[in-house]
């Protein structure tokens, strides 16, 4: 009865000295959350005006939201007297297991945050990326899906698009047309010459600077290669390219030049 009587007595010290941990504990948490948020908030706020992509903004903020929120946490629960030390030690523990676990798709992930950090392409680029050519149809954390121009939808994993070769067609507002033509090798220069530029001057989307130009870039006894050169606004590439390719076979095999 004694030692009832004793922790009774001392009920009322153990619960004001335990209320005021908890008091301190909860006044961390609640402080270092709204701290948390509001830095977090910050970021994104400035990374956006930064003109980084809003997806990457956004994860960067709430990384750092967690980052210092899991301090707060460690922090608030130590201000009850739990020794925490141990408590680090299993979270350090838990994330290098889950890490090594997903090591693939943290791979796939911190190459999407990288692609849409330094944009190699965006949305809507031709490219031949990850060994497919075709249009971006859609930029994301862990994948980058291209369309080709057969309309198959093809999924690439990020972790393989950083390690690859990307070609992109559409970062340039013009792109070069080169065009070999092969003629026999007893042809009039100058003729030729006069029909290749008839040809390019019909073509109303070539551009007037850097101006075309038509090179003989290799001659012998059975052939004259004849290289041209135009530059177009990159939209146009394609379709400028195939009517050219038209136009010239025509007018070559009009004037019996094609070798």
């Amino acid at each position: 009865m004694d030692k009832i009587s004793m922790m009774l007595e001392r009920l009322p010290e153990l619960l004001i000295s335990f209320g005021g941990k908890v008091l301190v504990a909860l006044i961390i948490f609640i402080v270092g959350k709204w701290v948390a948020r509001m830095l977090s908030d910050v970021i994104k706020r400035i990374l956006t005006k930064g003109k980084m992509d809003s997806t990457v903004a956004h994860f960067l903020g709430n990384l750092i939201y967690g980052v210092i929120l899991a301090f707060v946490v460690i922090a608030a629960i130590g201000k009850l007297g739990v020794q925490t030390t141990s408590l680090v030690a299993i979270f350090g523990a838990a994330t290098l297991a889950v890490g090594m676990a997903m090591q693939g798709t943290l791979g796939n992930f911190s190459s999407g945050v990288m692609l849409l950090i330094f944009r190699p392409f965006k949305v809507g680029d031709s490219v031949i990326a990850g060994g497919i050519t075709g249009k971006v149809e859609d930029i994301g954390i862990f994948s980058t899906t291209i369309i080709p121009s057969d309309g198959r939808k093809v999924i690439i994993p990020n972790g393989k698009l950083s390690n690859d070769t990307i070609t992109n067609f559409s970062a340039l507002p013009t792109r070069r047309i080169e065009i070999s033509i092969n003629v026999p090798g007893n042809t009039d220069i100058n003729a030729v010459r006069d029909l290749l530029r008839e040809v390019l001057e019909s073509e109303t989307d070539i551009l007037k600077d850097p101006a075309a130009a038509i090179v003989m870039t290799d001659a012998n006894a059975g052939a004259i290669v004849f290289g041209i050169y135009a530059h177009v606004n990159t939209p146009n590439f394609g379709k400028v390219h195939a009517s050219l390719l038209e136009k010239l076979k025509l007018a070559l095999n009009t004037k019996g030049f094609w070798a």
